[in-house]
Formats: structure tokens, sequence, C-alpha cells
């Protein structure tokens, strides 16, 4: 358990958007270096060891524009030793112990520079994955403005990797967005809700061995799920933030490994959701919690205008069984004590965006995708979709440009945030089944009509919470590139350990 530390002591960062490296005549040239360094992230911890991009944590933003393309050399300067417990028992022993991978999760991206599990590299590009083209990834930016992220993706490391600190916000913007009056500038700021737990020392503390091990088990050995008992925002536990008594645009990501969030506000005022994963939702969402899910966004807006002198935290509802010593049922405070610099004449608009639905789209074909609990030969638990493990045989080949229809079948006790790279979906449905009668002989019996998605899901997403016992139905057109590409569970622990299957869009 980390050490008790006081709540809302230290100022909340602003992560400042990263300048170029030069200006090339075909796009910003950017060079983001991976490295080990310490970092405070409580007043009252030393510093922490960490690895981050540029020695920051989180990376530096990268603040693009759309259809202006970049490029990045990712930069691995780690050490060859990980400071957090690697188990090499359901990986080949041989593969290096520090490997790294950036993945732009949400881009539309060419396979050599979407960061696929097995493209990994080590320092200096010692030695590099089967998967590995090239030192200089080009990203293309021909999408909806939206924040997107970068985080490792490294095959079997995610988890250890993502935890030590290697993720970052990317924000692509447009003209249009632009017109709409949205709070912006120093009025608009990225949240980025991670747990953490911490020794005394300061270090990160990660399990070495789920708990009640047996000591037939390797050591050290991946763990089903990691809860931290800290929260922080932007690298700092438990922050503030002071406010003006205004509006204010944040925009949400869950990079926790495990955790999800319901998040609300002590005020009981409501948020204005008005975008998802792929951009603006077509009119915005007022909500009085939000529900997070690992690596989705929210994109909202808070209006501090009737709060002059409050202090609102901003808290995660943990339910009514909730151990009572549980500290994560709080994320940060807002301090509406600035005084207002201006008049707001941001606005949140009626309309936002137009998405065209893709139900018309001639449906080239249905796929059904089990989410499947088992055991592996240590008798932990292995996740597994379509009872695959990752190095089976490519199963999804979508043609390129076509439209298909995938059924998440979560016959698993708890959700999975499903992602799958290269393309943003639509949510179309989530149907109920009996799980226990699926678990005696493996039919699957609806006990009610399909449910159409919350309307904060009716946008644009790639990564989307598969209930357990339900069928989750999602559309999504193919494209705009072919080649290799990773669909998976977004909880890390899951994915490093095999919840994590390749697909492939051919011509």
């Amino acid at each position: 358990m980390s050490p008790k530390l006081e709540k809302f002591v230290d100022q909340l960062p602003i992560l400042a958007a990263l300048k170029p490296n030069r200006r090339e005549a075909d796009g910003d040239y950017y060079e983001i270096t991976m490295e080990e360094f310490f970092q405070k992230l409580h007043r009252d911890l030393p510093p922490t060891r960490l690895w981050g991009y540029n020695r920051q944590v989180p990376g530096p933003t990268l603040d693009v524009i759309q259809d202006e393309p970049i490029k990045v050399k990712w930069v691995n300067n780690l050490p060859s030793r990980h400071f957090l417990p690697v188990d090499k028992s359901f990986l080949m022993p041989d593969l290096p112990e520090v490997r790294t991978v950036t993945h732009l999760h949400g881009g539309e991206t060419p396979p050599p520079s979407d960061g696929y599990p097995e493209a990994w590299f080590t320092r200096n590009y010692a030695e590099v994955g089967p998967f590995f083209e090239r030192e200089v990834y080009e990203y293309l930016n021909q999408q909806r403005a939206t924040m997107l992220w970068y985080h490792d993706h490294a095959m079997g490391t995610t988890r250890l990797n993502n935890y030590a600190g290697l993720a970052g916000a990317y924000i692509i913007r447009d003209k249009y967005e632009k017109s709409l009056n949205l709070p912006s500038g120093e009025y608009e700021i990225p949240l980025i809700i991670q747990d953490k737990s911490f020794n005394r020392d300061g270090s990160l503390s990660y399990p070495k061995q789920p708990d009640n091990a047996s000591e037939d088990l390797p050591n050290p050995s991946v763990v089903p799920a990691f809860f931290g008992d800290t929260i922080l925002v932007n690298g700092k536990v438990w922050p503030f933030l002071k406010v003006e008594p205004r509006k204010y645009r944040f925009r949400m990501l869950n990079a926790s490994n495990t955790r999800g969030y319901q998040l609300h506000l002590d005020s009981e005022q409501p948020f204005y959701q008005i975008g998802s994963d792929g951009g603006l939702l077509e009119k915005p969402v007022k909500l009085n919690m939000i529900t997070i899910e690992p690596s989705e966004r929210m994109d909202i807006i808070l209006d501090f205008s009737k709060y002059e002198g409050k202090d609102i935290i901003l808290r995660n509802n943990l339910g009514p069984n909730a151990d009572p010593e549980n500290e994560t049922d709080e994320v940060m405070k807002f301090i509406v004590s600035k005084p207002l610099k201006e008049q707001d004449k941001s606005v949140i608009p009626k309309r936002l965006s137009t998405i065209p639905s893709l139900r018309a789209n001639q449906i080239s074909a249905y796929r059904n995708l089990k989410l499947v609990g088992s055991q592996d030969e240590y008798g932990r638990p292995l996740l597994l979709l379509n009872n695959k493990r990752w190095a089976d045989p490519i199963t999804e080949k979508p043609r390129l440009g076509t439209t298909e229809i995938w059924s998440f079948i979560n016959t698993t006790a708890f959700a999975h945030p499903m992602h799958i790279h290269l393309i943003q979906f639509q949510v179309l449905e989530r149907q109920p089944f009996d799980l226990d009668r699926y678990n005696e002989d493996g039919q699957i019996i609806f006990t009610g009509a399909p449910k159409p998605p919350e309307p904060n899901e009716r946008g644009w997403k790639d990564t989307i919470k598969a209930t357990s016992g339900h069928i989750t139905r999602v559309i999504g057109k193919y494209g705009p590139f072919t080649g290799n590409y990773v669909w998976h569970c977004h909880i890390l622990e899951h994915e490093d350990h095999d919840m994590m299957r390749p697909f492939k869009v051919i011509e």
C-alpha cells in the first residue's frame, strides 16, 4: 500500500505542445526520446524513477493540423534491464528484456508506422523485432479532428512500459472545430488519468505475482489485473486546478492499465460531452456521470460560471460496497478562485457535427468474436479472443474499403474495453444473453432485446466496453491502408497475456 499522501497539494501540470525539431517540405519532423529519469509526482514523495518520452510523464503533447503530415523518430535510450518485474514465462525467453514500439492509438496510420507489437526495437536499434520496418514514423493526420494518444505497444511488456510512463496526448485540429467557438487556448486542457501505487521511497510499486500465488507459479508472474491505490492526473497525485468562473474544455483520457472510472462532480453540476474517441459528436450530451474505460477519451465542457469561490472535487464512484479505506474515490480538485479575465464568449453549440451512419453500407462480413476465459499451463487466468493465441494464423482479413460488423461475445464475468487498430467504428447495439446457460452448454440464449448505444457512444469510436454476458456489435469500414494490424482488449494485463489478435486488411 502506498504511503498516506495529502490530497490536492500539487497544482495540475498543463501539458504543453511539443515544437518540431525542424520543418521540412513534406511535414514537420520530430525526434522523441524514451529515457529513464526521476520526476516528483507529489510534494511529499521523493522523486520517482520513470520511463518517459523526452524525460517527462506524461509525454509531450503532439498538436497537429488535419491533412498536414508529420514524421516522428522514436528513439529508445532506455537501459537494458527493466525496473519493473518482467515475466518471461509466456513469451520467447530470448526476447530482449527492454523493447519498445510506439502506437498512435486511434490513428489511421499505414502499417510501418502503426506500432505493431512485433515491430519493437531496443536501445539505438541494436535489436529489432520481425515486423520492424523503419526508424521514422509517418502520421498523415487525414482524419477528423480529435484527441488521440500515443503509448508503448511492445509485445508482452505493454503493461510495464505504459505503467513506467510511456504515454502522451496527440491532438488533431481543423478549421471547422475552430469555427464552433468552443473554449480554447488556456481554457482547453488535456486530463490524462492514471492509477499507480508507490513504495515509501517514492518508487513505483507493481506486483511481482498475483495475490496468493502458489509456489509453482513463475516469479515474476503476470497478474490478471492491476489497480493502483493512488490517482494521478497529468503526472501529479490528486492535483488541483485553479479556474476562472467560466467554461472550460477538458480532453479526458483514461490511460490506466486496468481501472475504469465513473466520474462525477461533488457540486452535482453536469458534464457536457461534445466528443469521443473519434472526434465531435453530432450534438452535446448532458451527463451527471461519465463512465470511461481504459484508453477511451471523453471531450467535455464544464461551466464554472455559477461556482465562483467554490472548491469542486472530481470524484470516482466506487459503488455501494467499496472499501472505506479506498482513496481512489477522488481524482482532482477544481478551485474556482481566479478572477475572470474577460467575458466568456465561448459556447456549447446545439449541433456539433454530422456523422454519416455506416448502416446503409453493403456489409461484406459478419464476424462473431468470442471473449473467452481459460487457464494457461501454470493455472493462471488466460483470456483469449476466439480461443486463439497471438501466434495462431490470422483469421480476420477484411478487404480494403469494405464494411464489416464485428460482434464481441463476452462470455467472461467482467467487461473488456475492445480496441481495433486503424479504424474508427460505430457502435450498433448490445444484447444480453444467459451467461450461466452459456457456461453450462455453450448455447447463446438471449434474455432481452438489443439495446442501442448510450447517447455519448453514438459518435466515432476506436475502443468500446464489451459488457459481460452481452454481445456488443460494432460496424466499421476497413481502410484507408492494407497490411497488418491488431485488435485486442485494452486492459493491458490482458493484452500482454494473449488477449490480442492480428488482423490483415487485404486488397
